[in-house]
């Protein structure tokens, strides 16, 4: 019970992820959808215009996840 009354408090994941560098000044890498397994450990949550804004940007989209797919770029 104090399991299920756990699970149900935890936040909502993120609905998309971006990868940063190596370090903090280091520009992002990739762009995920949010529980991309191929995501790495340096991510952080991002709104869905701030995915769009990456992608337009420059950063690379995860190959794995397509998150241009996912966000109508390539329609």
């Amino acid at each position: 019970m104090e399991r299920r009354r756990g699970l149900k408090a935890c936040p909502a994941p993120p609905e998309w992820l971006l990868e940063q560098g190596l370090n903090r000044d280091s520009a992002p890498v990739q762009v995920h959808v949010g529980g991309c397994w191929n995501a790495g450990k340096r991510v952080r949550g991002i709104g869905r215009d701030d995915a769009l804004r990456a992608l337009t940007d420059g950063v690379k989209a995860c190959g794995a996840c397509r998150p241009d797919s996912e966000l109508g770029l390539l329609d």
